[in-house]
């Protein structure tokens, strides 16, 4: 099988920059609205075109978490690995399969001791691009984010005291913890085991999708249907929380998703203006990342489609501009990463 290939110091740099100069050139929330108020003057696909901007090879790196290839080879280790759960049973990839888009695909995670969670497993592709973590955005980055679900009692049921003792009897993680963190006086820590997976899933990017490949020339990359879809997702006002590169504002916007009564980021906030709020998912491979809202509850792109319209857009979506979104979101399914399972200590 293929192993997975790490770009170069100069390489990350430039995708560095190429990210940088992105984000500084993508549009505003106020330009969004714009977009979306004044996109009827454009006549044809091209017009569109300045509404979107393509996936950088790399998300923006923190500058307190330096990428290097040695810490993302340990935190590929750490994402696969059971003995981070109690049960020694459950990884990372136990709910975000790199054969299922990085997901489960199931409506809803199943954990600890066969316990099912109340919300749906996000794929942590492009995840690095987001300003706020799990749907109701409590964790601000990936390394806050990563030690969540080792400690939660649904999910890995853990506590970091005893993941982090299990992995010291292991002699197999003391070199690659040091090779990560040479500088450290205590390499093997919460903080570096967070540092090291962060360091992996910013990794995990799907550049080079038809819409990418369109923004940069290609004027064959989108079928007729796709570009006509495109079209429809600024007019329809879709661009106004999914745009950017990553088709996400990372903000939080209340949606009644037929069924569900959970209260979103107002569990975070208590603020009643976060009632039901969500953030905004990103619609980057998303014909691949069903089924579809916080609670999976719905199990195909059309109908998902036909709900956002109706609670988000306030307008019934007829069946032909359904067709074409539905055609344009399938034009973001990037490049999949390359990765093997790591051999574990």
């Amino acid at each position: 099988m293929p192993t997975t290939r790490y770009a170069s110091p100069s390489l990350l740099v430039g995708a560095l920059v190429l990210t940088l100069t992105t984000w500084a050139n993508a549009a505003s929330s106020a330009d969004a609205q714009a977009a979306t108020e004044s996109s009827s003057a454009g006549t044809t696909a091209d017009d569109y075109r300045k509404y979107f901007s393509p996936l950088p090879a790399l998300p923006p790196i923190p500058s307190n978490n330096s990428l290097t290839a040695e810490k993302i080879a340990l935190g590929k280790m750490l994402f696969f690995e059971p003995r981070l759960s109690q049960s020694s049973n459950i990884s990372c990839s136990s709910c975000h399969n790199p054969a299922l888009a990085w997901t489960d695909r199931l409506p809803t995670a199943v954990g600890h001791d066969g316990q099912v969670g109340n919300r749906n497993s996000p794929t942590v592709l492009n995840t690095g691009f987001l300003t706020a973590q799990f749907w109701d955005g409590r964790e601000p980055d990936l390394e806050s984010q990563a030690l969540g679900p080792i400690q939660n009692s649904v999910e890995m049921a853990h506590d970091l005291d005893g993941a982090l003792a299990r992995l010291s009897s292991l002699p197999g993680y003391m070199a690659p913890f040091r090779n990560a963190f040479p500088d450290s006086d205590e390499p093997l820590s919460a903080d570096h085991l967070a540092a090291a997976i962060a360091s992996f899933e910013r990794t995990l990017n799907t550049p080079n999708a038809p819409l990418d490949r369109y923004l940069m020339g290609d004027d064959q990359a989108l079928t007729d249907e796709q570009q006509a879809g495109m079209m429809a997702f600024v007019d329809q006002g879709c661009i106004a929380c999914h745009r950017g590169p990553n088709f996400s504002d990372s903000g939080f916007h209340p949606i009644q998703v037929p069924g569900s009564d959970d209260p979103g980021r107002f569990a975070v906030t208590s603020d009643q203006a976060d009632r039901q709020a969500f953030r905004t998912a990103s619609l980057r491979n998303v014909a691949l990342t069903y089924p579809y809202f916080h609670d999976g509850s719905t199990a195909t792109l059309e109908e998902a489609v036909s709900v956002m319209g109706r609670e988000m857009l306030g307008k019934e979506l007829d069946d032909a501009t359904i067709t074409q979104l539905v055609a344009f979101l399938g034009s973001l399914t990037g490049d999949q990463p390359t990765v093997t399972v790591p051999a574990l200590p």
